[in-house]
């Protein structure tokens, strides 16, 4: 039962880390119906942007997360800008194609300037047990699990509270008519790219953190898991995409555990699968009828 029980707490943690990623897939889906498959690269970046600040100065860890989810946020701002607003109206495998070609630009920018080979995170948490009873939690993830409920309990504050938030909600619902209400469209998407950005660089730095490495193409799996993560729960919608990346992130460590971790991976995408055959919208996700 203990064992049981450090895998559940181990699960969460890494679960949350998925679920702030897809955070940024399910709120760029919910504005322009685009999947932006480069939001695992922009996790790699802010995990970069971590660890340059940390290898350059003394500030401490929250100085080191602000800095990284700003510079990533311009990061996604920038991305917007360049690649998708152009293709605002073009279909939807244009946008795509360019989400995937972004993707493998920030890929390949980070290798020319960083090199292949994995660079050591420094220790910005002090890693330090604490003894619960028998269970035993390691202050990374403890840290992990704080963040990620703290800034996603932030988050639903922003989307229902105040007024970027509500025009958030109001263009995914309608983009016509939010600009026959006056609200700025172009102004509200950047938002979206960034808060996105932002949270997927936290992800990454706590995923650079707790697996101490940061490598070029360290945003595929975790990214393509977060994507899984948001489709699970259902694309579009914020609680989704925090329920899916929960589940995923349990099932992968209990599969780990208990039966093997090089089918780990393949037991998250069966899963997948099996979800979208019965309920094709995920787990929160409506049927909606488009009249003809």
């Amino acid at each position: 039962m203990i064992l049981f029980l450090q895998q559940i707490i181990n699960g969460l943690s890494v679960g949350s880390v998925y679920a702030l990623i897809a955070l940024g897939y399910t709120m760029v889906y919910g504005i322009i119906k685009l999947i932006n498959f480069a939001h695992g690269e922009v996790m790699m970046a802010g995990a970069y942007f971590a660890f340059v600040v940390a290898i350059s100065s003394r500030f401490p860890f929250p100085i080191v997360l602000f800095i990284s989810m700003v510079m990533a946020a311009i990061v996604g701002i920038v991305i917007e800008k360049l690649a998708y607003k152009p293709l605002r109206n073009a279909p939807r495998i244009s946008a795509l194609i360019t989400a995937i070609g972004v993707s493998l630009f920030l890929q390949n920018l980070t290798l020319v300037i960083f090199k292949a080979d994995p660079k050591i995170m420094p220790v910005l948490i002090e890693k330090k047990p604490i003894n619960i009873g028998s269970l035993q939690i390691g202050t990374v993830t403890l840290t992990t699990l704080i963040l990620a409920i703290v800034f996603m309990v932030i988050l639903d504050v922003f989307i229902k509270k105040t007024k970027p938030g509500k025009a958030m909600r109001a263009v995914s619902e309608d983009k016509d008519a939010s600009v026959l209400m006056g609200i700025n469209v172009n102004k509200t998407i950047s938002i979206t790219f960034a808060i996105g950005s932002a949270l997927g660089a936290l992800g990454g730095v706590l995923y650079g953190i707790t697996y101490t490495q940061v490598y070029p193409t360290m945003g595929i799996m975790p990214g393509l898991k977060a994507f899984v993560a948001a489709v699970l729960g259902g694309i579009g919608l914020i609680p989704g995409a925090v329920l899916g990346g929960f589940v995923i992130g349990m099932i992968e460590t209990i599969s780990k555990a208990y039966i093997s971790s090089q089918w780990s991976d393949a037991i998250v995408f069966g899963l997948l699968i099996v979800v979208l055959l019965f309920k094709p919208t995920g787990i929160l996700g409506k049927n909606e009828k488009e009249k003809v």
